[in-house]
């Protein structure tokens, strides 16, 4: 399968499973999961399709693992807009974490900070160079932001890592945001 198929494909799943997965009439459970057979059916995505993006993705986007059913299932790591449990205990984050973003965001940004819009949590990395490739995904030039993260957990913000290594929380408040530049 070539790549441009692949992204198609990890783009679809994405929408499907953290966005609108009633579009192909799929009912996640709590945690986001559904049959990985039901999820086949409805999305008409052969199972070695299926394989070859969730082993090939670079963004871990996706979790198979069988449930305590038996049942083989799917679900995305993180990102959702749609209500789930991902499940997640709070952790102590590094001292530092990053955010990518594109230049056009920043004032907003420096004014009320990075809120999680629609979705669960605002997304970190972990280190720059991730930050970096998430905000070139956005528009105009890369700006990383460095994250006191530190700091926040003294007050009391909560962390949590997903399983493909995002760090995850509620809020960054601006005053433990700084800008790196743009890139």
């Amino acid at each position: 399968m070539d790549h441009e198929r692949i992204v198609s494909l990890s783009k679809r799943m994405s929408r499907l499973l953290r966005h609108a997965p009633e579009r192909v009439g799929l009912t996640l459970d709590a945690a986001g999961w559904v049959p990985v057979a039901e999820f086949l059916a409805a999305t008409r995505i052969g199972r070695d399709e299926l394989d070859l993006v969730v082993a090939g993705n670079d963004k871990r986007r996706f979790a198979v693992e069988r449930g305590p059913d038996g049942v083989e299932r799917i679900r995305a790591n993180q990102g959702h807009s749609v209500p789930v449990q991902l499940g997640l205990a709070p952790v102590v984050p590094p001292e530092r974490l990053f955010h990518g973003t594109g230049a056009a965001a920043l004032e907003s940004i420096r004014a009320t900070g990075l809120d999680r819009g629609g979705r669960h949590h605002v997304h970190l990395s972990a280190d720059r160079a991730t930050a970096h490739r998430v905000g070139a995904r956005r528009r105009g030039a890369v700006v990383v932001l460095t994250v006191d993260s530190a700091a926040m957990h003294r007050a009391g913000h909560e962390f949590f890592r997903s399983a493909n290594g995002v760090w995850l929380t509620d809020a960054v408040p601006p005053s433990y945001l700084d800008v790196l530049g743009a890139g």
